[in-house]
């Protein structure tokens, strides 16, 4: 069937199964979980003091800029993946193709941005947990904690670059011109606006009208 930028015309039936089983719905989800154990390590695990101190510093090489950088990607990776997921949800009813083209290339950009950003992340974690004093966690409380948030960083690199090459593979397909124009809205806005105050004629009407016509023809000879 015909689609336009990935998807039918606007008012189809919303599937559950055949939206779960998309190649980028799985990654949103997986990208989605990798935020929450990233976002989970570092805030709960990320900080620790010594046992002759009271106050808690982070775990990597005691830079709080670094704990604070992998608690804001988390929580902020985690509400564009849910704000993705309702994206795709609703794009299918979305009836204008120029809304679509800007909603894929959005997807794109945001994708591509994440994945750029999650780069930055894991070698700044990585490079701080490598200058980290090992003095510092003398009884290795959270040094699973910290290897996993910079795994999952490194992971969270290449579901977002995925995201992006799927989006862009969308955008390549773009939209059937013999089905959709760049002005093309929802069928039911359509059948809405042709109910207005013309009307077409019957078969009736139409020789009533023919005939009306040819008697004024004839008038006009008199």
């Amino acid at each position: 069937p015909s689609q336009a930028y990935g998807a039918g015309k606007a008012g189809g039936a919303f599937d559950p199964v055949t939206f779960f089983q998309q190649p980028q719905t799985i990654l949103r989800i997986v990208s989605w979980l990798f935020s929450i154990v990233i976002f989970g390590c570092i805030a709960n695990e990320g900080y620790i003091n010594r046992p002759n101190e009271v106050q808690e510093y982070c775990i990597f090489n005691q830079n709080q800029n670094a704990c604070n950088y992998g608690v804001f990607m988390g929580s902020m990776a985690f509400l564009c993946c849910v704000a993705f997921l309702a994206l795709d949800v609703y794009f299918p009813q979305i009836s204008s193709v120029k809304d679509r083209k800007k909603a894929v290339l959005t997807d794109i950009g945001v994708s591509a941005f994440w994945s750029f950003m999650w780069f930055v992340g894991f070698c700044f974690l990585a490079n701080q947990w490598q200058a980290t004093d090992q003095q510092d966690d003398p009884l290795r409380e959270r040094g699973d904690a910290a290897r996993a948030a910079i795994t999952f960083s490194f992971f969270s690199i290449f579901t977002w670059a995925a995201q992006a090459f799927l989006g862009f593979q969308r955008y390549k397909l773009g939209s059937d011109s013999a089905l959709f124009s760049q002005e093309y809205t929802d069928p039911s806005q359509d059948a809405a606006a042709g109910s207005g105050p013309y009307t077409s004629f019957g078969g009736d009407d139409l020789e009533n009208s023919v005939f009306d016509g040819n008697a004024g023809y004839q008038r006009q000879d008199y």
